[in-house]
């Protein structure tokens, strides 16, 4: 019995369709690639003038913590767009 077979979670039937249209994801999307902006940017420093080094990373949280949250907040809203709002 394989690890898949023993998990209790399983994917809703509309799956494919709440990946590609869900707010939640979109965002999340978005606060995976601020973070990894943010990790990026002392490899950027020589490319960048001082005046954005200094203020990027504290924006760059700021704007994570803000997609962060609204993927939170609209994962529990339904979309109607997604089966008449039933995207689990």
């Amino acid at each position: 019995m394989t690890i898949w077979e023993r998990l209790e979670a399983r994917l809703i039937p509309n799956w494919r369709d709440v990946l590609r249209r869900a707010w939640s994801v979109r965002l999340l999307f978005w606060a995976g690639a601020l973070q990894g902006l943010q990790a990026a940017l002392p490899m950027l420093a020589p490319l960048a003038p001082d005046w954005l080094l200094m203020r990027a990373p504290w924006v760059l949280g700021v704007l994570t913590f803000a997609a962060t949250g609204a993927a939170f907040v609209t994962r529990l809203l339904a979309q109607q767009s997604l089966t008449g709002g039933n995207n689990g």
